[in-house]
């Protein structure tokens, strides 16, 4: 019984299951973007505000944490492809990226003690987010509560 739910949930991807209506296209992709860009801002807008702000909590928490240990904000850096990878990946925590990189100018401070820890936590902090986002799209799919 319950593989032929998940059967026929698999073969109408559009759709969130047999008994609910079909899933909100734009609502689901609003609801990505904010939570890209600002931590647990698509759970808020998806009616879920007691995790969004748990979520936002912990995402900034870790960016707190790693730019306190004078971590890097990742770049591009020429003739080192896998710095692409970790850009993206710190790209991942939205907004606060730009704003720290681009607006602030915040860069660590490689002989800090802390440096590479920093690193760490700014890293989990993007790739927390990517996470979450996908949380989201669960969530606005109806796969998930």
């Amino acid at each position: 019984m319950e593989a032929s739910r998940v059967a026929e949930e698999a073969a109408q991807p559009g759709q969130a299951s047999s008994d609910s209506e079909p899933m909100d296209l734009a609502k689901a992709a609003r609801a990505v973007l904010l939570a890209w860009a600002i931590p647990g801002g698509g759970h808020f807008y998806l009616g879920k505000p007691r995790r969004a702000l748990a979520f936002c909590a912990v995402v900034f928490a870790a960016l707190a944490i790693g730019c306190s240990l004078d971590g890097n904000i990742h770049h591009i850096v020429a003739d080192r492809p896998l710095s692409i990878l970790a850009t993206l990946g710190s790209m991942g925590m939205g907004l606060a990226y730009f704003v720290l990189r681009y607006l602030v100018g915040y860069a660590g401070d490689i002989v800090a003690s802390g440096f590479e820890y920093g690193n760490a936590f700014i890293l989990t902090a993007g790739l927390m987010n990517l996470l979450l986002t996908l949380d989201v799209w669960d969530i606005a799919a109806g796969r998930k509560e």
